[in-house]
Order: C-alpha cells, then structure tokens, then sequence
C-alpha cells in the first residue's frame, strides 16, 4: 500500500471543488441544493444538501468512471490489496449479488454454507443457479453455526466437479473466521472461484493481528461493508477483485442493477474512510481489539453471561476469531438474546446491534469510547440483578438443517398457493422467513417446512424477534407450492 498516495480523497476534493463553485443547478436532484425543501436542509444541514448532486462531467459517473471515481476505486483498491475495487451504493447486498451474478449462469452449481445472508439465496432466485449447501457445524450450548471445514468444502467440490464457485462467509457475525487460505487454495484447485462474503470483515485488512482476510488469502472477489466496521454511510459497500477476474464483465453486472443515480454522499464517504483506515487503520482498530476485550472480561467477571472469544479456536469449525466482536450468550441468566436486547434498548437507552434466541451482539467499532463500554457493562450487570430467570434449554441452536426440494428460482416464481402458517408443514416455502439482523434464512424458497421449523418461528416471533422476509407481515401465513 502506498501511503503517501492514499492521503488522497478524489471525490471528496472534487465536491468541495465544485461545492466552492456556486454552480446555479437546472439539473437534478430537484431539491436545488436545499432549496426546496428547508426540512430537508434543518434535519441533514447545508452542506450535506449542497453536494447530494447528480453525475457530471467534473464529478464523474459511477455507471463508467473516467477521473474521480476510477481515481477513488484505485485507491481503495491499492488500501485493500486488491486488482480491482467498485464502490457500490447498493449496500452489500448489492456487491454480493453482483459477486453471485457475474459468476454463476443458470443451472451452474454454486456451492456455499446455508447460513448465508438472504443477499446469495436471492442472487440465486435471480440467476437460477443452484445452492448445493454445506451445513456448517453447530455450537449446541451457544446456539450458533459455525465456519466452514475444509473437509467438508472437499467433499462438496468431489462430489459436485462442475460446480463453478464455493461462497464463504468470513467473519460471521459472531466472529467465527474459516481457514480462508485453505478454502482458496482448494477452490482454486477444482477450477472454482473462491467468493467471500466479507461484511463483517472491513477491518480485518488493517487492525494488527486479526483473522486473515479475502484478498490476502487470495480470494477472487470479495464483498466488504464499509459502512459497518470501517467508518462509511450506511449503503456504502465496496466489490473486491483478485487479478483473474475479468473487471469490464463485473462491471457489466454491477450495471445491472446498480442505480444510474449513484449518491455522492455515499460515495464520499467510502473515499474518506478509505483514507481514514489506510492512514490510521492500524491504530484504531488496536484500540477496537483492546475495548472488546476488555468489555470481555468485564462481561464474563458478571456471571450468567458468556462473552466468547479467542478460547473457542479448534482449528477446524472456528478457524480462527475476530476479537472485535462482542457477542454474549445470555441464556445462563434465563433471558435471550433478544429480551436482553430490548431491555437494554427500553430501560437503558443502549442499542445493541441484535439479540437472537441465545446471544445478544454489541458492534464495537472505531467510534466507540471506554465509557460507553462501561456503561454497556453497568446496564448487564443490572439486568441479571433485576430480570434474571432460571435457565431453560428450549431450543439449542439458532441453525435448523433444511431440506432442499428446489431451486430458489423455481420455488419462488412457481405456481403457489397461500396458506396459514400452522398448516404449511410438509409443503415446499415459496419465500423467505428470517430473523432480521441478522438476515439469515430460517426458511428459504425450495426448502421443506418441517414442524421444528414452524416451532422455533413461533417461538422467535413469541421472543419478540424481528421476523421479515414473508408476503405475510405477521407471518400468520406463507407461500408454499401448489400440489
């Protein structure tokens, strides 16, 4: 990485360039700088209206970058190690769709863990590829899936030699990291492309010490959320390519999709965090590592709680972990996740990043102070000490083993009928239900409803579990596939 190059922000300079300018807009947006909409101008301020402006010849298009953008994607491509960078204003979502869709054409065998995010089940309804899934290792007592096992991925790849692509989620959101290197390594000798699904991993190419990342593992793409560990607007997201991906077919993809309307505010914000972790990346993130693990510690002195970390190493199912992840198994005080969750967001005024039906997850990241830590600590200690249950052991895994009846294309635009949920077991779902965050399908299209599914559904929604993804919005009903 160059450093000296990376003090550069190319589109955060030509803004403040053109933001100097006093250009009179006969162009969109039609707020005209704000000035057609002052509610808009109190609640974001002046200066955040005066640059949300359309593509222009100074300000490059992110359809087809020719100067800042293209200038801004270098750099960040050279900050993370990689032969290509998009910006993508689509959240990541939109860049592991693009991973899936720029690889996989229908009928191609795709092989990943089914505890993906709902973004590659839904790149698949798109492509009408199909999933062969690995189901990945399930830690009974802290209800939770966990990495990938090399032998595992082998069998997969022997016993499916056309498949043209393995999907790897690294981190998890809980911090379990796979061996990255030895996935590539055999993806690579089975003439497989290894995609990485890398929201959570922001800060794994700059923080000393941390688990392996994408491209340094030599990954051929990789999907990274700026916006969650690195410091960028919510939406912002950046597609990482390794050199043997054809960049002009990827962009094509991104196309697709992507709006021609890309936001300026999102894109610079991806330049400045780009610049902000490539010259104080390091130093930040060691300051990330040493709060959670001192939030650990104080976490885990309580009682009831299990603040996990580097302990659960096995060098097969967890890898390695990412130690900036705060997750607490919460069930030893008789609460979930998610009551844990919302008593901490009700009766305290902390927010959590999620709580399912075994652990809660506090996001530390570099915006975080030792106060806040503190506090976060002083409100646990509360909760056991007024809220406290015996514990109970009703369901041991947040990961149910589906059944695959067809393909998430097929299953979602076939012909289907709409049924009450307590009389869908046994049929094929025609859409997804999940738990949101943290997106991961409890059912997806093509799989079998089975009684355990329909029970721990009931039980999240009676939890208190943000449930998403169902026609239904009380998931009191599904769709399934006509017989």
């Amino acid at each position: 990485m160059d450093k000296e190059r990376q003090k550069q922000a190319p589109i955060y300079t030509a803004l403040e360039r053109f933001r100097r300018q006093r250009v009179v807009p006969f162009d969109v947006p039609g707020h005209k700088r704000g000035r057609g909409n002052p509610e808009l101008v109190q609640l974001l301020g002046e200066k955040c209206v005066g640059i949300d402006v359309n593509s222009m010849k100074p300000l490059d298009n992110l359809c087809h970058p020719v100067s800042v953008i293209r200038d801004a994607e270098e750099l960040a491509a050279d900050a993370f190690g990689a032969a290509h960078a998009f910006l993508m204003v689509g959240g990541t979502t939109s860049s592991v769709q693009s991973m899936v869709l720029s690889t996989c054409k229908p009928g191609d065998k795709i092989i990943l863990p089914r505890n993906v995010h709902k973004s590659a089940i839904n790149a698949l309804v798109l492509c009408g590829a199909t999933p062969v899934y690995i189901d990945p290792k399930v830690d009974k007592r802290l209800g939770i899936p966990l990495g990938m096992e090399v032998e595992d991925v082998r069998a997969a790849m022997e016993a499916n030699p056309d498949a043209v692509a393995v999907f790897i989620n690294n981190p998890t959101y809980y911090g379990i990291c796979s061996d990255l290197k030895s996935l590539v390594k055999l993806a690579h000798e089975h003439n497989m492309l290894a995609l990485v699904d890398e929201a959570h991993g922001t800060h794994l190419y700059f923080g000393p010490g941390l688990p392996c990342p994408a491209m340094r593992a030599g990954a051929d793409m990789a999907a990274v959320s700026m916006h969650k560990s690195g410091g960028s607007l919510t939406q912002s997201s950046i597609l990482l390519l390794g050199p043997n991906i054809d960049e002009g077919y990827v962009s094509s993809v991104i196309n697709l999709t992507q709006t021609t309307s890309a936001s300026y505010l999102l894109m610079s914000s991806l330049d400045i965090s780009r610049r902000n972790l490539a010259l104080r990346g390091a130093e930040s993130f060691s300051r990330v590592v040493d709060m959670a693990e001192y939030a650990r510690r104080e976490i885990n002195e309580i009682g009831g709680y299990y603040a996990y970390g580097s302990e659960l190493i096995n060098g097969g199912s967890i890898y390695d972990f990412d130690v900036t992840k705060l997750a607490v198994y919460t069930r030893g005080i008789g609460l979930t996740g998610i009551e844990v969750y919302d008593l901490l967001r009700d009766e305290y005024d902390i927010q959590v990043e999620f709580g399912d039906l075994s652990n809660m997850l506090a996001y530390i990241s570099i915006g975080d102070r030792i106060q806040d830590i503190e506090r976060l600590v002083g409100a646990l200690a509360d909760i056991k000490r007024l809220y406290s249950k015996p514990e109970t052991n009703i369901f041991t895994s947040e990961y149910i083993t589906p059944v695959v009846a067809a393909t998430p294309q097929r299953a979602f635009y076939a012909e289907k009928e709409y049924l009450p949920i307590e009389d869908t077991a046994g049929r094929i779902c025609s859409e997804f239900v999940m738990c949101y965050p943290p997106g991961i399908p409890i059912l997806a299209p093509g799989e079998v409803i089975t009684k355990e599914i329909l029970d721990y559904i009931r039980f999240a929604k009676e939890k208190g579990c943000s449930m998403q993804g169902p026609a239904s919005s009380d998931i009191s009903h599904l769709y399934v596939l006509k017989e």
